[in-house]
C-alpha cells in the first residue's frame, strides 16, 4: 500500500493510504488531523482525478514507511 501526505493549509499533516486498486480507481482511507483528533474516512477517487492530485501537487508520495491510524 502506498501512503500520501494530502496539501494542508496550515500545519496539519493528512495522509491518504491506497487500500486497492480496481480498474478505473482506487479504494482510498484518508487520515485527517482536526486539532488532535483523527478523522478517518474510507472512500473512492478515480485514477483520473488521483493522476490530476500527483500532477498538481496536492498529492504527495511519502516514501517511509509511516504509522497510520484506522
Amino acid at each position: 500500500m502506498k501512503t500520501f501526505t494530502l496539501k494542508s493549509i496550515g500545519k496539519n499533516t493528512d495522509y491518504m493510504t491506497i487500500i486497492r486498486e480496481m480498474d478505473d480507481g482506487f479504494v482510498v482511507r484518508i487520515v485527517r488531523d482536526l486539532d488532535g483528533f483523527e478523522d478517518v474516512k474510507t472512500d473512492y477517487i478515480s485514477k483520473e482525478l488521483f493522476e490530476s492530485c500527483i500532477r498538481t501537487g496536492y498529492l504527495t508520495e511519502i516514501k517511509e514507511r509511516i504509522s497510520v491510524s484506522a
